[in-house]
């Protein structure tokens, strides 16, 4: 090996080291006492200042930025490998340990959601969601053919209502038939892509909004895309009411930041996971599998979570799960609707 080999490994060790005494594990020693503050010129009594927390000995080498660029992305270091497991198996402990004080051992909720959230975003854009997307275009020749035929069955309908009015017999039959019938028409010009007929009844805001989503869908899809990404915070605001609503005859044991600690998580969580089962999805892992996930570890993440983090019951933990469940389901509607609503503005 030459010597360049050799004083490129000497680097690297080097850069090891720097990154290491950058962020050291607790109790270990940073630099040794003495000096100023770099930042705020306070005189040093350890190895951090204590006045604005800056550590003592600051680096300038190209391994230290890069360890400063992973650790300001998620604090990538002991944090994750003590978070992560925590999250998945034991979300209630975590949680609990979090809201108890626990806070400088963990990946704070916000990060870790922030983090997961840009995460899916990228895995979305690039290879997908957890299912394949490739379906197969409706037969717009049989969909007009159908058109065709309601269309035919609505005239038919409406002459054998003028006839029975002109009788005065009873049309009340007819007549729903024919709301039947042109529900079914309008559904097939929307396959058919004709919607110029269709009327939006409503507030001119919103009519106003389908209307542009009608004009041009393609740059509506990606606004929703945009917003689901850029909003998604939104979904924490949204659930945790919801949650509060679970403990609300529990006294003021919990406070509105437990709930917010515990739908941070959660969500960070769900996040993640979405984005592992498209990673599994494109290597081919469990691919009859995924649906089945999808179905069975939502509700039981959720479960483990409030049973450690409230400290609840079996059957406690069991009620408030279902609940929690439907709860889910509404805050995400609710937020699907707000970012169709802007995406169409």
């Amino acid at each position: 090996m030459g010597g360049e080999g050799i004083e490129a490994i000497g680097d690297l060790a080097t850069g090891g080291m720097v990154a290491r005494a950058v962020e050291p594990k607790a109790g270990e020693a940073a630099h040794g006492y003495g000096g100023q503050c770099l930042n705020c010129g306070t005189a040093l009594a350890g190895d951090y200042c204590h006045a604005c927390g800056q550590a003592g000995h600051v680096h300038r080498s190209l391994m230290a930025w890069w360890h400063d660029l992973a650790h300001g992305i998620l604090h990538l270091d002991g944090k994750v490998w003590r978070t992560l497991p925590l999250l998945a198996w034991r979300p209630g402990d975590l949680t609990r340990r979090y809201v108890e004080g626990e806070r400088a051992k963990f990946v704070s909720p916000m990060a870790l959601f922030l983090f997961s959230a840009f995460l899916m975003f990228v895995t979305f854009s690039t290879i997908g969601g957890p299912f394949e997307t490739n379906f197969a275009p409706p037969d717009k020749a049989e969909i007009q053919a159908e058109r065709v035929k309601a269309d035919a069955r609505l005239a038919e309908l409406e002459k054998q209502r003028d006839a029975a009015a002109a009788k005065g017999e009873d049309t009340r039959g007819i007549r729903e038939e024919i709301a039947d019938t042109q529900r079914e028409t309008s559904a097939l010009k929307i396959a058919t892509g004709d919607t110029g007929t269709l009327r939006v009844e409503g507030a001119d805001w919103i009519r106003h909004a389908i209307e542009k989503a009608r004009a041009n869908p393609d740059l509506l899809l990606y606004k929703l895309q945009n917003n689901a990404y850029k909003f998604s915070w939104a979904l924490i605001p949204l659930s945790v009411p919801f949650v509060a609503l679970l403990f609300l005859f529990r006294g003021r044991r919990h406070r509105m930041y437990d709930h917010t600690v515990f739908v941070t998580y959660s969500i960070a969580f769900m996040t993640l996971g979405t984005v592992t089962l498209s990673f599994l999805r494109v290597i081919g892992l469990l691919e009859g599998w995924i649906g089945f996930l999808i179905l069975i570890i939502p509700p039981l993440h959720m479960y483990r979570q409030l049973k450690g983090a409230y400290a609840l019951s079996r059957f406690g933990a069991l009620w408030r799960t279902a609940m929690l469940l439907l709860f889910a389901f509404l805050a995400f509607i609710l937020f699907l609707a707000g970012i169709g609503l802007m995406g169409a503005m």
